[in-house]
């Protein structure tokens, strides 16, 4: 079981930048995929972003060309630079650790508490 912390959340201006960082411990981190979820009121939990543990990256199509994921396996850290931040960014955002099925979709295994981000101007 891999424990996971968040930060690096708040309230930002259109056009603004974030970094969330997620804090990990508990097991080996550096065999999991890492994934990013958010959540919005009233939306479905949507997946982000994911990096597996050699370093590859999907993106939802939403975030593509604005979000980077980014892991450091030395400080079992995964990153999330948020640019060019847009008012339906606005969600609650959860860190994962977990794996890809045979069918190819990502499963989380272990979740944080989630970091409140709020785009508005």
């Amino acid at each position: 079981q891999v424990q996971l912390v968040e930060s690096g959340g708040g309230l930002v201006q259109p056009g603004e930048s974030l970094r969330l960082s997620c804090a990990t411990s508990g097991s080996i981190f550096s065999v999991y995929e890492m994934g990013w979820f958010r959540q919005a009121p009233g939306k479905q939990r949507e997946l982000v972003a994911s990096i597996t543990s050699g370093g590859t990256t999907n993106y939802a199509e939403s975030v593509k060309g604005r979000f980077t994921i980014s892991r450091d396996n030395a400080k079992n850290t995964v990153y999330l630079q948020m640019n060019s931040l847009k008012p339906e960014d606005t969600a609650v955002y959860y860190c994962t650790a977990g794996r890809r099925l045979s069918s190819g979709r990502y499963y989380a295994d272990s979740w944080g508490q989630g970091t409140q981000v709020t785009v508005s101007s």
